[in-house]
């Protein structure tokens, strides 16, 4: 699953093996690879075409990933097109949940509030 740009020689050959002796693995692969680039080049506008792709393949799991796609499918498109992200709030959300868990069962609320505001 990792970029085949950073495989050494020896991984690469037994990929080309795998896919050469399973035409679905060769799919998979293909249509992994093509999500990846969506994904970071951020070209959302070629969802469509590829989950269409992927449905005329015979690969089950994908096709529940489709589907899982297709219930948002709006949502999906924009964050695979759009440059926003909600990593900075995340990562808020991540400090105050570890410092709630890191004072569990110590102190009240006061004091968790005092030592959220003291730690930015």
């Amino acid at each position: 699953m990792r970029n085949p740009a950073h495989l050494d020689p020896d991984e690469h050959r037994h990929l080309q093996e795998l896919t050469t002796t399973c035409p679905q693995l060769a799919a998979l692969q293909l249509h992994v690879r093509q999500f990846a680039e969506m994904m970071t080049h951020r070209h959302g506008q070629n969802l469509e075409t590829w989950m269409t792709a992927v449905l005329g393949d015979d690969l089950p799991e994908l096709h529940s990933f489709v589907t899982g796609l297709r219930r948002d499918q709006d949502a999906v498109t924009a964050g695979l097109t759009l440059p926003y992200s909600s990593g900075p709030v995340e990562g808020h959300v991540n400090r105050t949940k570890m410092l709630k868990r890191q004072m569990y069962g110590r102190a009240n609320l006061d004091l968790l509030r005092k030592r959220m505001l003291l730690t930015d």
